[in-house]
């Protein structure tokens, strides 16, 4: 981490969450003077309470650390929003419907930013009878290749895991208009609109 706790941060979640100092310091089994200190960072709270501490403010450790609690924009549950992550040391794809603070294999992951295909990365998209078939000829090699494509819509999302020495092709039905996304091990994110 690249900061710990501040005094002010606990102070305005503290607040944001409508307790008082004595009853915050009664759910932590701490005294009140012992969070005036923490508030007015005059001292700080041991690390083993952090995890409790965040339970009491409703906010989870990483909000606690940067004082922001974070509020979901994303109340329609719009999948077009979803947000792709890899991680580089052993390839799992996550996704989440919205933006979140996603690690894996105690790596930090940042939201993958897509781009649109260049030549070497084009999709052929066929509509063939309710199904969209899909095909990047790219090469697929041990060393580059196309590790996912997916098909996103405003209720749906489903992904096809692709592996090196294979077809860089995946079959889904159509369920109207969407984006579809695949990712290049050495060149990031693709996107286009179907």
């Amino acid at each position: 981490m690249d900061h710990y706790i501040t005094g002010p941060a606990i102070k305005a979640l503290r607040e944001r969450r409508g307790l008082t100092q004595a009853q915050l310091a009664e759910q932590l089994c701490v005294s009140d003077k012992t969070v005036s200190k923490w508030e007015t960072s005059r001292g700080l709270p041991d690390i083993t309470l952090l995890e409790p501490l965040a339970t009491a403010l409703h906010v989870s450790v990483p909000e606690l650390l940067s004082g922001e609690a974070i509020t979901n924009v994303n109340r329609a549950a719009n999948l077009l929003r979803s947000k792709l992550y890899v991680c580089p040391v052993c390839g799992n794809i996550l996704h989440t419907t919205g933006a979140a603070a996603v690690s894996c294999c105690g790596v930090p992951l940042p939201p993958l930013e897509a781009e649109a295909p260049d030549n070497a990365h084009t999709a052929q998209v066929e509509d063939i009878e309710h199904e969209l078939y899909v095909q990047i000829p790219h090469e697929m090699t041990k060393t580059h290749y196309i590790s996912f494509i997916a098909y996103i819509t405003g209720d749906r999302f489903e992904l096809v895991r692709l592996y090196p020495e294979g077809d860089a092709a995946a079959r889904f039905f159509r369920r109207g208009h969407g984006k579809l996304y695949w990712y290049c091990n050495k060149h990031g994110l693709f996107e286009q609109k179907v």
